[in-house]
C-alpha cells in the first residue's frame, strides 16, 4: 500500500533508475560538476521528499534548499502527519468497503454481530459492518439437497453398518435409500445444530430403523416397500421439527431392500416357493370357480325338478280324485255300465304294455301262431318305408296263413259286437 502511494505522488522506486536513493542536491552539485559518490538509497531523504510533495499538495510552502519552517523539523513532523492521516483515511475506506457483498438468487444471507443473529438479507448488493463488528454467511435455500443412508454414491458402495437392521420376526435385511430435502429456516440451520448434513443422515437412520423394526420381512421386502418410504418420510420430518433442523424433507426414495448376501439363496428359494403356493392357490381358486357354479346349477335343476314332479304328482291325484268323484257319481245312475266300462279301460290299459299272442281256442289247439304287437310294428315299420301317411292299419296278407287272418277277423268281429253292446247298454 505504501508502494502504491508512492507512486501516485510521483516517487519512482525503480531499482533501475541511476538516480534510487540519490539526493537532488547531489543532482545539482554533479551538474555543477561534482561528482557524487555511490551508495544505497537513503530513505530518510525519500521520506523529506514524499513529505514535501504532501506539503505542495495541501498548500504547503516546501523549498529544496532546506531553508524555512518547511524545511525544519516541525515542518518534517508536519508532513508525517498529514500523509498518516491521508494512509488512515484510505485504509478505513478499505475496511468500509470490505463489509459489502452479494447474494445470488435463491439464496439468503445471515448476518452476526459479534457472532449474534442480526437479520437476515435478500438476494442483491447489501452491506454490514465490517470484521470484527459484522459477519455474515450464504445459504442456499433453493438447493435440493440428498443424504445417502446405505451406500455412497453407488448401490454398490454399501455401507454395511448403516443398511443392516433388524424386523420385528428378528431376520435382518438390506436396504439403501435416499433422503432429499431442501432449506426452509436458514437461521435454524446454520445456529441451532452442528453438523446439519450429519445430522439429516442421522435421523434417516433412525426413522429407518424405528419403521423395520415395527414390521416383518416379508413386508418390507415385498408389498410394503411404499408404506415404509411414507413412514421414514412423515417420521424423519417430525424428528427435524422437534430439533428444530430448519429441514424440509421432500422424498423418500428407496434404492435397494433385500436380504444378506450371505443368505441371498435361501431366500431366493423361499421366493419360489411363495410364488409356487401363489400360482397353487390360483389354480384351486380357478378349479373352485368352475365347479362351484356347475354344482349350484345342478342343484337348482334338481331342485326344479323336484317341485315340477311334486307338482305332477299333486295334479294327477288331484284329477284322479275328480275322476272317482266322477266315476261314483256315474255308477250310482248306472251300476252295470260302469262297471263293464271300468273293465274295458282296465283292460286297455293293461293289454297296450303287454306283449299280445292269438291262440285259436275253440279248436283246443295250443299252437302259437304270431304276436299282433310285432305285426303291427312291422306293417307300421313298411308303411313308413312306402311313404304311407294315412288309412287303417292293415295286417299283412302275402305269405300269412289263412288260419291266421281267420282268426284275426274273428277277434275284430267280437270286438265290433262287444262295441256295438256296450253302446246299447249305455243306451237303455
Amino acid at each position: 500500500m505504501l508502494v502504491s502511494l508512492l507512486k501516485r505522488f510521483g516517487v519512482k522506486l525503480s531499482l533501475n533508475d541511476p538516480r534510487w536513493g540519490r539526493n537532488p542536491e547531489d543532482d545539482r552539485k554533479a551538474q555543477d560538476g561534482r561528482r557524487p559518490g555511490d551508495g544505497p538509497p537513503d530513505l530518510d531523504q525519500m521520506w523529506r521528499d514524499f513529505n514535501a510533495r504532501l506539503n505542495r499538495m495541501f498548500g504547503g510552502r516546501g523549498n529544496n534548499n532546506g531553508g524555512g519552517d518547511n524545511g525544519g523539523p516541525r515542518g518534517e513532523m508536519r508532513g508525517a502527519g498529514i500523509g498518516a492521516g491521508v494512509i488512515a483515511i484510505i485504509v478505513g475506506f478499505i475496511w468500509l468497503a470490505s463489509g459489502a457483498f452479494i447474494v445470488q438468487e435463491g439464496q439468503v444471507g445471515v448476518v452476526t454481530t459479534f457472532g449474534k443473529y442480526s437479520h437476515t438479507t435478500t438476494p442483491g448488493f447489501n452491506w454490514r459492518w465490517p470484521y470484527p463488528f459484522q459477519a455474515h454467511e450464504t445459504v442456499n435455500t433453493s438447493q435440493i439437497r440428498t443424504a445417502e443412508i446405505g451406500y455412497r454414491a453407488n448401490v454398490r458402495n454399501k455401507q454395511p453398518q448403516e443398511s443392516l437392521m433388524l424386523t420385528d420376526d428378528e431376520n435382518i435385511i438390506d436396504i439403501q435409500f435416499a433422503v432429499q430435502y431442501t432449506l426452509k429456516d436458514p437461521v435454524a440451520w446454520l445456529f441451532n445444530n452442528r453438523d446439519q448434513d450429519d445430522s439429516v443422515r442421522q435421523i434417516a437412520e433412525t426413522a429407518i430403523r424405528e419403521v423395520v423394526g415395527r414390521n416383518k420381512m416379508d413386508f418390507v421386502l415385498y408389498e410394503g416397500r411404499e408404506k415404509v418410504a411414507a413412514d421414514v418420510h412423515a417420521m424423519m420430518q417430525a424428528i427435524g421439527d422437534r430439533y428444530a433442523l430448519g429441514a424440509l424433507i421432500t422424498n423418500v426414495t428407496m434404492q435397494g431392500v433385500q436380504p444378506p448376501e450371505q443368505v441371498q439363496s435361501a431366500f431366493d428359494d423361499a421366493v419360489r416357493a411363495g410364488q409356487d403356493r401363489a400360482r397353487a392357490r390360483n389354480e384351486g381358486e380357478a378349479y373352485a370357480n368352475q365347479i362351484i357354479p356347475a354344482a349350484r346349477g345342478q342343484a337348482f335343476r334338481l331342485q326344479q325338478d323336484a317341485e315340477a314332479y311334486r307338482s305332477m304328482v299333486v295334479e294327477n291325484a288331484t284329477g284322479n280324485a275328480a275322476r272317482f268323484d266322477q266315476v261314483v257319481a256315474a255308477y250310482a245312475r248306472a251300476p252295470a255300465v260302469t262297471r263293464d266300462r271300468m273293465y274295458i279301460d282296465t283292460m286297455q290299459q293293461i293289454f297296450t304294455s303287454t306283449t299280445k299272442v292269438m291262440i285259436d281256442s275253440r279248436a283246443n289247439n295250443n299252437m302259437l301262431y304270431l304276436p299282433l304287437d310285432k305285426l303291427m310294428q312291422q306293417q307300421a315299420a313298411n308303411d313308413a318305408q312306402i311313404g304311407s301317411k294315412s288309412g287303417p292299419v292293415q295286417l299283412p296278407q302275402t305269405g300269412q296263413p289263412a288260419e291266421v287272418t281267420q282268426a284275426m277277423e274273428a277277434v275284430r268281429q267280437r270286438d265290433e259286437r262287444s262295441r256295438d253292446s256296450s253302446r246299447d247298454r249305455e243306451t237303455r
